[in-house]
């Protein structure tokens, strides 16, 4: 079976698309996106499918290999968002030609249902408290939440007491059988980190996501070690190397992105790696159905997984949702705060084309916010 056309498809709110077709009738979809970036993405997709079209589909190992590092010039963001869209596309097409499931392909299924959590919002603690209050109805069982914006180098008392007030505001309003993740969004300096987190132990979160940005990742270990928040970094590391030399820093859980770190393939083994120093997974995910059913593939099949982002309810899709561009939208349903692994082949999942051709048409030119700081400098976003 030869890879024979693609497309790539710029849909609502913020996504890129890739379909791959085969000379047999088989095709695949892939998420190839760096978030703001998705033109670029998508002019890397199209460099690297050059290399494809002819090829066998079936050889995902060795288009990965070639693609990866046939260019001299090796990772990076845009060239690994590339490579893991493709990736998925061609997983998915395995998957359909076999007739399984692309987790059978991985080993098998460990577990029969993937755990989920949400995102709250809010400006103040009355309002975080109000929308976890109206998740944990919908059925979370949990949720994660910034609970700060701008943060200086070294936070002052009043900044350090108002993130204390909006953990202990949520974990009162929905209780100690809801866990709360953090998310500090690279916002902390690693004297920040060791200064706030130590006062949010109490509230008892599931995890304290990426306190320091990836530049810093050599100091993770000096704040793994000023708290017992279990740490949790990885969106915006790219390859099993990149996760090599902060896995032994007292990281608890790994937090690749399917459609960032290289796709099925790598993200399979980033877990792998994981697993030796006793860290969980925790795969990073607030993107689109393609991404999430990738993402959910692999932590059926992987022994470490933890819990899974979605985008449902994440604040950045102004009107539309991952389900809109699904033939089943019953797929992702959540029970008891868990998504049944899915049954179909490939990745388990039907795109509904017909909607992602309407979208495509309107496109999309999403960028995030540049933040600056009361004096007018850079704040991180």
């Amino acid at each position: 079976m030869k890879i024979a056309g693609f497309e790539t498809f710029l849909v609502e709110p913020r996504w890129l698309f890739l379909r791959v077709d085969t000379d047999e009738g088989v095709s695949g979809w892939g998420e190839p996106i760096v978030e703001g970036r998705a033109e670029t993405v998508a002019a890397c997709v199209s460099t690297l499918m050059e290399g494809l079209v002819g090829a066998d589909a079936g050889r995902i190992e060795d288009h990965w290999q070639v693609m990866s590092k046939g260019g001299f010039y090796r990772g990076g963001p845009v060239l690994s968002s590339a490579v893991a869209g493709i990736d998925q596309a061609l997983w998915d097409i395995k998957g359909k030609a076999l007739g399984v499931p692309v987790y059978e392909l991985l080993g098998g299924p460990v577990r029969d249902r993937v755990r989920i959590y949400t995102w709250v919002g809010g400006e103040s603690a009355a309002e975080l408290a109000a929308d976890g209050l109206a998740k944990k109805a919908a059925g979370f069982t949990a949720m994660k939440f910034t609970p700060f914006g701008p943060t200086a180098h070294v936070p002052s008392a009043a900044e350090t007491g108002e993130i204390v007030a909006r953990v202990a505001a949520l974990r009162e309003a929905v209780g100690p059988e809801v866990d709360l993740a953090i998310d500090c969004h690279g916002r902390f300096s690693p004297a920040a980190a060791r200064r706030v987190l130590p006062l949010l132990e109490e509230y008892l979160p599931l995890f304290a996501e990426e306190p320091v940005l990836p530049e810093f990742s050599r100091d993770l270990g000096r704040v793994a070690s000023s708290t017992t928040i279990p740490i949790a970094t990885g969106e915006r590391l790219f390859s099993r190397w990149d996760f090599r030399d902060v896995l032994s820093t007292g990281l608890a859980v790994a937090q690749p992105d399917l459609s960032h770190a290289g796709g099925i393939s790598e993200v399979r083994r980033i877990a792998a790696m994981a697993e030796a120093y006793g860290v969980a997974l925790a795969p990073h995910c607030p993107l689109g159905p393609i991404a999430l059913a990738a993402s959910v593939q692999v932590d059926a099949a992987s022994p470490n997984f933890l819990i899974q982002e979605q985008s449902l309810g994440i604040g950045y899709h102004d009107g539309t949702e991952l389900l809109d561009y699904l033939v089943d939208r019953s797929v992702f349903t959540m029970t008891a705060g868990h998504i049944a692994r899915p049954e179909a082949p490939g990745l388990g999942i039907e795109i509904d084309e017909k909607q992602v051709r309407l979208a495509a048409q309107r496109g999309h030119r999403w960028r995030n916010q540049v933040w600056r700081h009361q004096d007018g400098s850079f704040a991180e976003w």
